[in-house]
């Protein structure tokens, strides 16, 4: 199949690229490198340097390639960013996907496999996460990728096309061989910064928030292997393309670990110490989330291999430590 990866020279979509590569498809990147990395492409994919925001140059991309689906991974996706700067969120986001859709429909592009998130359901106080649960963004990330799948939905009531949502939790770690992984500038993500400490790039890590209800006082979220990830997007592609259904399914390992967990995980990884100091609370930042992949367990057949976030860990670790200074050096 001749699958277009937006956002592919992304930390995901990188991912993406490199195992749909793997699995035989032809693969056509379009990303702009506003945050992403050529060096982290697979050679065997074709790279266009791109905006989704570029209609007509997309439509041209889509018709001359000869695209088939869409695996959709640009976006911005900072939470405390998209709350001091909502607007640059709302039109990246929102609008560059009206741009993407746009050129779908004119090159008669039939499917899309969309990156969602758990932070479309917001603050919920039933764990795990299940997909019946009511929608509730608390911040202006989850608020844009919610109207992103309800622009999906009403692009497929007028143009036939066929979307699947992926609402991921929390994502980390790095392909196997540690060839490509997490390279961030800057850097947000919970795994990368505290293996930033024991890599003598920074002093510390910084808990931000030790009140809130939890058993440790500190947020609790449910991380995902990248390569699970995007096992579970190869097969909503074949999902898609055989049922004709659009959804939507959770993606996350169903527990919860604390960023105190986490960074006592990092330790036992790294058999170094890793010195911690606490910050206030983050605006936007749910206390708590868990998800049940049930769904996609049952319809996709989806089955994680990372089971254990020490696993996780380790993957992430093996990547830093050969590129501790991410993509800038190779």
């Amino acid at each position: 199949m001749r699958i277009c990866v937006t956002g592919g020279a992304g930390y995901i979509g990188s991912h993406a690229v490199k195992m749909l590569v793997n699995h035989g498809h032809d693969v056509v990147v379009v990303d702009n490198l506003s945050t992403g990395y050529e060096q982290a492409v697979d050679p065997n994919a074709t790279f266009y340097n791109c905006s989704i925001l570029e209609t007509d140059r997309l439509v041209s991309i889509f018709q001359e390639e000869a695209i088939e689906a869409i695996m959709h991974f640009a976006a911005f996706s900072i939470v405390p960013e998209s709350m001091k700067n909502p607007l640059k969120y709302y039109n990246n986001n929102v609008y560059g996907t009206s741009c993407l859709l746009e050129a779908m429909h004119q090159a008669n592009v039939t499917y899309i496999i969309f990156s969602s998130t758990a932070a479309v359901y917001g603050e919920q106080t039933t764990m795990p996460i299940t997909e019946d649960m009511e929608e509730l963004p608390t911040n202006p990330y989850g608020q844009t990728k919610l109207a992103m799948e309800h622009m999906m939905h009403w692009a497929e009531k007028a143009y036939g096309i066929k979307h699947i949502a992926l609402r991921y939790f929390n994502v980390a770690g790095a392909y196997h061989d540690g060839s490509i992984g997490e390279a961030h500038n800057p850097e947000t993500h919970l795994i990368p910064l505290i293996l930033q400490v024991p890599l003598g790039q920074r002093e510390e890590i910084y808990i931000f928030g030790d009140d809130y209800d939890t058993p440790d006082g500190s947020c609790i979220r449910d991380y995902i292997h990248v390569e699970d990830l995007i096992d579970a997007h190869i097969l909503a592609i074949d999902y898609v393309k055989k049922t004709n259904n659009s959804t939507y399914f959770n993606l996350g390992s169903g527990d919860g670990y604390s960023v105190k967990e986490m960074i006592e995980a990092a330790r036992d990884v790294t058999n170094l110490e890793i010195k911690a100091s606490v910050k206030g609370r983050r605006e936007g930042d749910p206390a708590r989330l868990i998800a049940s992949s049930q769904k996609a367990k049952d319809i996709l057949k989806w089955a994680p291999k990372y089971t254990h976030v020490k696993d996780i860990i380790k993957a992430a670790w093996q990547f830093h430590e050969s590129h501790p200074n991410g993509y800038h050096n190779d």
